[in-house]
């Protein structure tokens, strides 16, 4: 049994950790210390539902309805240009709002003990709802999460027999340790990320990654 667990967390993270539109969110998040642990535990809890589905071979039903993937495809698309865009506009005009690099969580600068790093505005903490809609949107709306996580993952698990959900499993592992991992982790570069320049370079990045990955949806593959 300790084969198909290996297996099933060693393709977990070969599929997960490649940069994309959810890991620079839970990214994001994680850096700006906002509703961490619900980010990561709706795209934990969302990797192993979509897992389940595979290896319960829900993946050759939508291949029986490829105008479904299609559909989602175009979704996704425009959601993930669209979040790109805003990340433009805040790289090209920030709010001038950074992180305040504490252990405690962010708190205005200017206040006793303040360090000189933090002499800007702490940014300002965003609702939870919006932040819970943003995540599933960047994961359900997401063809490659279908493709690699029900597809993939569900094929391979089947190959392992009776033992497909001891793959899962180990699959739904290594979405638990990345997610949260990238998540409380991110925390330890807010010391690079005290300036407004940083945050407009980091925003830029994202822009880019996520209009990339939205054009490229609909591109001919």
């Amino acid at each position: 049994m300790l084969t198909p667990l290996l297996a099933g967390i060693g393709l977990g993270f070969s599929l997960i950790i490649a940069i994309g539109a959810q890991n620079l969110f839970v990214l994001r998040q994680g850096l700006r210390r906002e509703h961490v642990f619900v980010v990561a535990a709706i795209c934990a809890a969302s990797d192993a539902l979509l897992i389940a589905l595979g290896v319960s071979g829900i993946g050759l039903v939508l291949q029986a309805v490829p105008w479904l993937v299609d559909v989602v495809r175009w979704a996704g698309a425009l959601f993930l240009v669209t979040y790109g865009l805003l990340a433009a506009r805040r790289a090209w005009r920030p709010s001038g709002t950074v992180l305040a690099a504490d252990d405690a969580g962010s708190r205005e600068a200017g206040s006793p003990g303040d360090s000189p790093a933090a002499s800007a505005p702490v940014a300002t903490r965003t609702r939870l709802v919006p932040v819970v809609l943003t995540c599933l949107a960047l994961t359900w709306l997401n063809p490659h999460v279908y493709l690699d996580t029900v597809f993939l993952l569900g094929t391979v698990a089947n190959t392992h027999g009776d033992a497909r959900w001891v793959f899962a499993a180990g699959a739904m592992c290594a979405s638990v340790m990345w997610f949260f991992g990238l998540a409380f982790g991110a925390r330890y570069l807010g010391r690079w990320l005290s300036t407004p320049r940083a945050w407009r370079i980091l925003d830029a990045v994202i822009a880019v990654v996520m209009i990339a990955l939205g054009v490229s949806l609909v591109l001919p593959h």
